[in-house]
């Protein structure tokens, strides 16, 4: 009997293998059974303590936050002795000197340049006389350089210029006079009508503005530069250099920076 020959199955041809990405290249181990494996996005994943390390966190988290707590509070009572020492000064402060405002008031204005019967230009010079009072007992008032003086009628300047520079010493009251000059104008034919029929009745409305940087000084001490602003409303019976003021009304204000 002959043999039989069983002819081997002949072996396959490899089939090409897919190259392996750099993750696929490390071995996973597989999962311990009764256990599953599963995957978040990383975007989607939050840094939470385990619940053996909560406490731990909650300590650390405390101790943080306690010297910040402590800064905070240190700050806010020295801001509130500051205050209160700032206005503890200040009492002390009025209650020694008890300052005064002082007071200002034009006394005389002379008129020069205003010709009304011509329809040539004109050029108003003014020389206008202040009265300033210091009613202090223990300050005294420096005004510096720098000053300006303004006459105006009905809202158009017609000359301007600057304030004397001196001292005035504690319960003073000094008349200093401010010359003023005005460029060359060509009234309107309303304004130069206004001007001649208010000097007609013998009522010309005028607004002095002066404006005035000062420094208070008290013994060996002086104050930081402060601005005193006047504004007064005169009214003169004509626009000569004889005017006489009929009526005075002076305010003012005063920036301390």
């Amino acid at each position: 009997m002959a043999d039989r020959v069983h002819h081997r199955d002949s072996p396959e041809p490899d089939s090409p293998r897919k190259p392996l990405s750099p993750l696929e290249d490390t071995p996973v181990p597989p999962p311990v059974p009764g256990t599953y494996v599963i995957q978040i996005p990383k975007d989607q994943i939050y840094r939470v303590p385990p619940p053996e390390n909560q406490g731990r966190y909650k300590r650390y988290s405390r101790r943080e936050t306690r010297p910040l707590r402590r800064c905070c509070c240190c700050s806010v009572v020295a801001v509130a002795a500051l205050i209160v020492l700032l206005a503890a000064a200040a009492g002390i402060f009025y209650l020694v000197v008890r300052p005064q405002s002082p007071d200002y008031a034009v006394s005389g204005i002379s008129i020069g340049g205003l010709n009304l019967t011509s329809s040539s230009p004109v050029s108003p010079a003014m020389d206008v006389a202040v009265r300033a009072n210091n009613p202090n007992d223990k300050i005294g008032i420096y005004y510096l350089e720098g000053s300006s003086a303004e006459v105006y009628y009905t809202g158009i300047k017609l000359c301007d210029g600057a304030l004397p520079v001196f001292y005035q010493p504690a319960n003073n009251a000094t008349v200093f006079d401010a010359a003023l000059k005005g460029g060359a104008m060509v009234l309107t034919s309303e304004l130069r009508q206004a001007l001649v029929s208010d000097q007609t009745q013998g009522r010309v409305p005028l607004t002095v503005k002066v404006t005035a940087p000062v420094k208070l000084k008290l013994g060996a001490l002086k104050t930081w530069k402060i601005t005193v602003k006047v504004t007064c409303d005169v009214t003169v019976d004509k626009l000569t250099s004889t005017a006489k003021i009929g009526s005075r009304e002076c305010h003012y204000g005063v920036d301390i920076f």
